[in-house]
């Protein structure tokens, strides 16, 4: 593809997680912004990605991957290797309880640092490559990954777990130093997702504008920057 006709096509993303609340609400939000979508979903089972691809006249397109299987990954990246992303974006994170870091079981640690820190920079290392030189990475983040927010406690894996992929990040954007792509660790909110509980502050509806937006507004900027919603800076 030559710089004119990349000029006057659509941007596309995949988005790695898109099958609900965030990931979804993501998705159908660029497809409102005119861009093109790929999505990932885990498994067979028809999802809400499904209902939306059916209705975006051939933009939005569905793809299977289980994150944390590294085979799956670079089976993604082979099939999308003829494909020029203009963003990548990794939204997947779990949470197991809030349990004091003493009373976690060693399987519990592993399987929420595998999927919320390893297997999102598995994807950024074995997929990143497709991105323009001039697009953006990006991975759902939380302001719980910020330690010098961290004055309550609380949470304590799942916080460990967003800032060390909060640490991994950095380490990916220091070993690309002479890269332009732009790296984004995105805070999306309080939200009401299965993640965040009921009482959160924002539905995903009132989310998920500012998570594109930002994502927008840093289009180009290069280097890695750790924001929320609002384009606001989150202290690391």
């Amino acid at each position: 593809m030559n710089d004119t006709t990349r000029s006057t096509a659509r941007s596309t993303a995949l988005i790695v997680g898109a099958s609900r609340t965030l990931g979804l609400g993501l998705a159908a939000e660029l497809l409102r912004r005119d861009w093109d979508v790929i999505g990932t979903v885990r498994g067979t089972r028809r999802t809400g990605l499904h209902d939306l691809a059916d209705a975006s006249g051939g933009r939005l397109t569905v793809e299977t991957l289980e994150m944390t299987d590294p085979q799956q990954i670079a089976a993604l990246r082979d099939r999308l290797a003829s494909r020029t992303l203009d963003l990548l974006f990794v939204n997947a994170a779990i949470t197991r309880g809030d349990l004091p870091i003493g009373e976690v079981p060693t399987d519990m640690f592993t399987e929420v640092m595998v999927t919320n820190a390893l297997s999102p920079m598995r994807v950024v290392d074995v997929i990143g490559p497709l991105v323009a030189p001039d697009g953006t990475i990006g991975v759902m983040s939380s302001d719980q990954g910020s330690i010098a927010q961290n004055t309550h406690g609380g949470q304590d894996l799942y916080r460990a777990s967003k800032s060390a992929l909060n640490q991994l990040m950095r380490c990916h954007a220091a070993r690309e130093a002479d890269g332009a792509r732009t790296l984004l660790l995105m805070d999306p909110g309080w939200v009401r997702t299965e993640l965040g509980g009921p009482e959160a502050e924002l539905s995903v509806e009132e989310s998920v504008p500012g998570v594109a937006e930002t994502i927008e507004r840093h289009r180009g900027k290069g280097e890695l920057h750790f924001v929320d919603h609002l384009g606001q800076v989150v202290p690391w």
